[in-house]
Formats: C-alpha cells, structure tokens, sequence
C-alpha cells in the first residue's frame, strides 16, 4: 500500500476511522536521523502490504498531532488500531527494532 502524508485536516479519516491498522510515521524535513530511516519505512509499508497503512506526519506542519499524542522525539512511531493509539517507538535505529516493535502489536 502506499505511505501517505497527512496534515491534522486529514488524520482522522485517514488514521482514527481506517478499517485496517495505521502505522504513523511522526517525522520532520530538517531532522537527519528521520531522513536516514525514511527507507526503512518504505521497505516495512511493501512489507505489510495491504494490511496496514503507512501514513507519515511532518510534524512541522501538525504540531497539533506531536502534542496529542505525546511526541517527544522524531522520529517517532505509533500504530493505531481500530482508531486508538499503541506504545510509541522513539527513534527505531534500524529495521530489526521496527519488525520487533510492529511483532511486540501483533503485526
């Protein structure tokens, strides 16, 4: 399935009322270490197919979302479902870390 981009206009139809699980990439433009992982999270989104949706947030232009779920650090992932949000992963450092935190959900 393909990632998209959502702004705090978007995110509820698009994470809170899916029909699947949505994985939620909270990223920034400026942050290196979200460029560097962005790969990652291409690869995971071929990886889950159509079972869950990618979705990614720069949160420069959603600080609304950073704050209402509790984003302290980017990159920064959180997996909803059926709406409600799971444990957060702060900066995964390699793609091992996001299997293992998607596995420890279920996925």
């Amino acid at each position: 399935m393909e990632i998209i981009e959502v702004r705090g206009d978007s995110f509820e139809a698009a994470v809170l009322e899916s029909g699947i699980p949505v994985l939620v990439d909270f990223w920034a433009p400026w942050c290196g270490y979200c460029r560097r992982l962005s790969p990652v999270i291409d690869v995971v989104a071929k990886q889950l197919g159509e079972k869950v949706q990618v979705v990614k947030v720069n949160i420069d232009d959603a600080p609304e979302l950073k704050a209402e779920y509790g984003v302290k650090m980017i990159p920064s992932l959180i997996l909803f479902v059926d709406g409600r949000p799971g444990p957060v992963s702060e900066a995964p450092k390699s793609k091992a870390d996001v299997d293992a935190w998607l596995a420890s959900q279920g996925i």
